[in-house]
Parts: structure tokens; sequence; C-alpha cells
């Protein structure tokens, strides 16, 4: 009896195969607005932080001080950490592993970057971007976004504090805001939905998101709680150095 043909099966697994996702670098600049903000953009030397967005997450990194947990949280895609403006999205390349391969993925590398590694200088958000995108598509992202921290290892005695410690976000130029931002950036924050908030990533998150994982607060994050409390010290990072708001993660 003659055997029969398996080439639509083989077909079929291997359009499957091909099914290519999209991995998007958004970038967003941690520094207010202002003249020197636009010069150091411009000089590709700004102070930057940055997501890797994958099927509708956008995952980055951050630190706290609780040891052994991951610094690794998803948020809504362009949704900007505090103090951040959204400058661009870049599309890195495509991936063709499958989502499962993807879950593992996320999970060995959260499992790297945990909270109590972050260094502002060595081991930072920009530094998780270019390794997550190195997994995936098999290139690093962009090493522009690491400019400033890259200068500030080589040169530690000249480059300047506002590149490696990002300001209070109400500043501008050395300037406060006007009242009138502040209003209208309390009320962004009230409006913000759930969905919204950053989620550490978790073996239970890549399957059931929806586990809110976050600060007590919006607020606590701007003033720089590590989570769990009022009063808590200001989190640092692997150095000593106390770490901007948009550049700390959530702890459970």
């Amino acid at each position: 009896m003659p055997r029969k043909s398996q080439k639509p099966a083989r077909s079929h697994r291997s359009t499957m195969s091909l099914q290519k996702t999209e991995i998007i670098i958004n970038v967003y600049d941690l520094l207010p607005p202002g003249r020197v903000s636009s010069t150091l953009w411009f000089l590709g030397t700004s102070l930057l932080h940055s997501g890797v967005v994958i099927n509708g997450k956008e995952y980055a990194y951050g630190g706290h001080e609780r040891r052994g947990l991951t610094g690794v949280y998803w948020t809504k895609p362009k949704t900007e950490p505090p103090g951040g403006t959204f400058k661009c999205e870049i599309l890195h390349g495509f991936t063709l592993a499958t989502q499962s391969e993807i879950d593992t993925i996320i999970r060995d590398t959260s499992e790297e970057f945990l909270g109590t590694a972050y260094n502002l200088l060595t081991k930072n958000c920009n530094h998780f971007t270019s390794h997550l995108c190195q997994r995936l598509t098999g290139r690093p992202g962009p090493a522009w976004l690491n400019r400033a921290a890259s200068i500030g290892v080589a040169l530690p005695c000249v480059v300047p504090r506002d590149w490696i410690e990002a300001p209070e976000y109400d500043t501008a130029d050395g300037e406060l805001l006007d009242d009138e931002d502040d209003n209208a950036d309390e009320s962004s924050r009230m409006l913000r939905s759930s969905s919204e908030q950053p989620r550490l990533v978790s073996q239970s998150e890549l399957h059931s998101p929806g586990q809110n994982l976050n600060w007590d607060s919006d607020e606590e994050r701007r003033r720089g709680g590590s989570g769990k409390g009022k009063g808590k010290a200001p989190a640092r990072d692997s150095a000593g150095r106390t770490l901007p708001a948009a550049e700390r993660a959530p702890t459970s």
C-alpha cells in the first residue's frame, strides 16, 4: 500500500514557522524639554530611556532594592516614564520565534536583569534593550541609545552629573515649570488607566496579563519610593546613585 504524501503537513509547518513578529524600540528623552535637551539630541548624546515593543507590550528595565526580583517590567507602548518625552519609534527588525519561544526569551532575560543589578552607566535600560533585541533578532539595539553612558564610563571625571543622574522632572533648563503645566501633568496622571501602569515580568504575567504588580501609587514612583509604603528611602543603583524616577522598576 503506497504511503500517503506528507507534503501538505510540511508545507503547513513551514508556513507557520515563517510568521514574523515585529520588534520595535521606543525611545524617550529624560532631560527636561529645552535648549539643552534639544542640543544633546541633535548631537546624539541625550540621556535616553528605551523599551522594546513585542506583541502590544513594551518591555523595559529599571532598578529597585528587592533582592532576587527582576527589574524587567512592561507597560502599554509609548507610555512616557516620569519626566520622559517620547522621541521616536524604531522598527528594529523581526523575529521568527513562536510566542512560546518569545516568552522563554523574555523570562530568561528577566532573570539576568535583576532590579538590584541596575547601574546607570554599565547595566541600564538601554543595555537591556540591546540585549533583548540581540536575543530576538540577532542584532543588538542601536549603540547611540547608550552613548551618554558610554562616555560616562570612559570619562567619569568630565561627564556632567546630569548625564548620569537625570534631574527631577519638575524642572526645565533650571527653571520651575508653570503651575498650568503642573496641573496638566497631574490631570494626565489621574487619567492614566490601570492598563498603562508598569508591571513586573513574571512567569504568570507572560501568559496572564492583568496581574497588578506596581507601585502603591504613581506619585510614589515620582518621589522615589522603591515600593510598598510611604517614606521609603529613594531607590539607588548598584553603585549607590539615586535612580531617576524613569529608571525605577515596580516591585510586588
